[in-house]
């Protein structure tokens, strides 16, 4: 049986790398981490997960509804890190959208960790 590398671009599996975040049996041990493995909740409609690994204060600001429809609007295609911090990611997220036109999604992400768990706390968006 073949495995599907995972979504987030490593040499792993999707079983061995970001699905044991997205179903919570581990926590993302560090920021870039826990950015890999939002791009493969994305991927794969994850939304309980994105909700659950954004920062508490910002969570208002989402809605599940609005995040499943984009996110399964786009064919995800690869996800590229250009920067990593302790605390902040710069990444690149190519996509394809509702009418096939190819997509890049550049953020500077922010994250936080508290009481051992990283947090997704806002972004600063690239043209």
């Amino acid at each position: 049986m073949i495995q599907k590398k995972c979504y987030c671009g490593s040499f792993k599996t999707f079983k061995d790398c970001c699905e044991p975040f997205i179903n919570e049996s581990k926590k993302a041990p560090t920021a870039l981490t826990l950015m890999q493995s939002r791009y493969s909740a994305y991927a794969t409609l994850h939304v309980d997960y994105l909700m659950a690994t954004t920062h508490f204060s910002k969570r208002k600001y989402h809605s599940k509804s609005e995040i499943l429809n984009w996110a399964g609007s786009n064919q995800w295609l690869k996800l590229e890190i250009i920067n990593a911090t302790a605390n902040t990611v710069e990444f690149k997220a190519y996509f394809l959208d509702r009418e096939l036109q190819k997509q890049i999604h550049h953020e500077r992400s922010a994250f936080i960790c508290e009481n051992g768990s990283w947090f997704y706390v806002d972004g600063e968006f690239f043209n």
